[in-house]
């Protein structure tokens, strides 16, 4: 869909789509900071927070969002970066960096291949004939872009990826072409240099997804979008966290259950049969390695972020009806865990990026075949809606905040635009980030657990929610 050259959205949403009722209903209070402010502060002690309220209709038909809530379209597809290449098309995943002046830089996917309208337009590209790579945006402490430009190209389907601790992005490729399926190491701030075209191949060729990095140890974690995907982490031979370490090489491994010996079995908990181990892989044949190596099959993972000890991730159509599973596997216990569970009834529909608030709530990015969302799950139980696409039926992607907690960034895939959304936030709270990490699922989207099974994880000294990932995978606990 292409905007009308007389009215087009940027010029009718000159603020962002609630700000124009903002400004008719300011003066009411309706829209008060200090009002929204007290709905929106989580307070553990009272297990209060139940999100931001019902979303308001967007007069502009584009977004969805709660009273008090405003956005301004950053980016679109097809307009004009400030050295005059076209905006490239298929935004995807995306990360904040902080930037100068307390500017933000993003940097995003997209997720191209073949003959398209608005490529990738590079000049030190990977392959030349190929459309994907990456994309920076710097926005000021406005919420306006500042300069946007290319940082990396000649990739194919630059789909999710993940955030370095030391300020790069890593891009993922989700495809099997030859001579592809790798991730690359982009750097904003030496944009299109020869380190984001130099494929970091030890970390696997395979249908890349996301990934996203153990701070404390290092490690890389990443997801595979295949049919089945398995779940990875690479072990980089140097650790030190800086630019272009990862190309130095390093060990990839798939996720596997086992029973476990009677003395592994008792580093954790006492009668525990059966534990997750990590198999070495061929990184130039991951997939099928892992398959012959009985590593744990999933149905198609997506999306992925590490926060406060833990590993977040999907797989966007698990489940007896397809709607998707969210998983979180714990590095100091090696503990795999199924955290909530797609049904009919509970009304959440095929989880795909993801990410952790900056005060302590998992937000999921649907992907699903009617109208898109963001859903909020607290760690005192609660989900609410955030945010819901009403322009059309493309994904939402690419959810990330800026790192003073002050701005969400999110995507429209198709037509690609970017949206800078700011409101009465909660304020950043890092115990409560590490909270989520541990807490129980809400009630309604848990995974479903026998009686039998319960009693059978007690004596075997697992939780609930670690059971229910074994069994939904095949291994005879009961």
């Amino acid at each position: 869909m292409r905007k009308n050259k007389n009215m087009n959205r940027r010029d009718f949403l000159k603020v962002g789509g609630l700000s124009t009722a903002a400004i008719a209903l300011g003066s009411t209070g309706l829209f008060s900071l200090s009002d929204s402010r007290a709905l929106a502060s989580p307070s553990a002690a009272k297990n209060s927070f139940r999100g931001y309220g019902p979303l308001v209709k967007d007069p502009g038909g584009v977004l969805d969002l709660p009273q008090g809530f405003q956005y301004r379209i950053i980016s679109e597809e097809g307009g004009f970066m400030a050295d005059g290449r076209p905006i490239p098309e298929k935004f995807d995943g995306m990360a904040a960096f902080p930037g100068q002046n307390n500017s933000t830089v993003l940097v995003r996917n997209h997720e191209l291949s073949g003959n398209t309208k608005y490529p990738v337009i590079g000049r030190n590209p990977y392959q030349r004939e190929h459309t994907g790579g990456t994309t920076a945006l710097v926005v000021d402490a406005n919420r306006k872009v500042r300069e946007e430009y290319v940082t990396s190209s000649g990739t194919i389907r630059n789909c999710a990826g993940g955030a370095t601790p030391w300020g790069t992005w890593l891009t993922c490729e989700e495809t099997l072409e030859e001579g592809h399926g790798y991730v690359f190491e982009v750097d904003p701030s030496d944009p299109e240099n020869n380190l984001s075209r130099t494929p970091i191949r030890d970390m696997g060729a395979f249908s890349h997804e996301a990934t996203a990095i153990d701070p404390a140890s290092g490690i890389v974690y990443l997801t595979e979008d295949a049919g089945p995907s398995y779940f990875y982490r690479f072990i980089p031979n140097d650790r030190s966290q800086r630019v272009g370490a990862l190309q130095k090489g390093g060990v990839l491994q798939a996720a596997a259950m086992e029973q476990m010996s009677s003395d592994h079995s008792s580093d954790f908990y006492t009668g525990q049969r059966f534990g997750i181990v990590w198999k070495d892989v061929d990184p130039e044949k991951p997939t099928m390695d892992a398959g012959q190596k009985g590593c744990i099959p999933f149905s198609r993972l997506e999306g992925a972020y590490f926060e406060g000890g833990v590993f977040w991730f999907d797989d966007t159509s698990a489940g007896d009806n397809n709607l998707g599973r969210v998983y979180r596997y714990i590095p100091a216990t090696n503990t795999l865990e199924l955290f909530y569970e797609s049904t009919e009834s509970n009304d959440l529909e095929m989880p795909d990026n993801i990410c952790i608030t900056p005060w302590g709530d998992l937000w999921i990015a649907e992907d699903g075949g009617g109208t898109d969302r963001i859903i909020g799950m607290t760690p005192e139980g609660e989900t609410y809606v955030f945010a819901e696409n009403r322009l059309n039926g493309s994904e939402l992607a690419g959810p990330t905040f800026s790192t003073r907690g002050e701005t969400f960034f999110v995507n429209i895939q198709s037509p690609g635009i970017t949206f800078a959304i700011w409101g009465p936030f909660a304020r950043k709270n890092a115990g409560r980030q590490r909270q989520m990490g541990h807490a129980a699922p809400p009630a309604p989207y848990a995974p479903k657990v026998s009686d039998k099974l319960s009693a059978a994880a007690e004596v075997e000294g697992m939780s609930n929610l670690e059971a229910a990932a074994f069994q939904r995978h095949g291994m005879p606990i009961l």
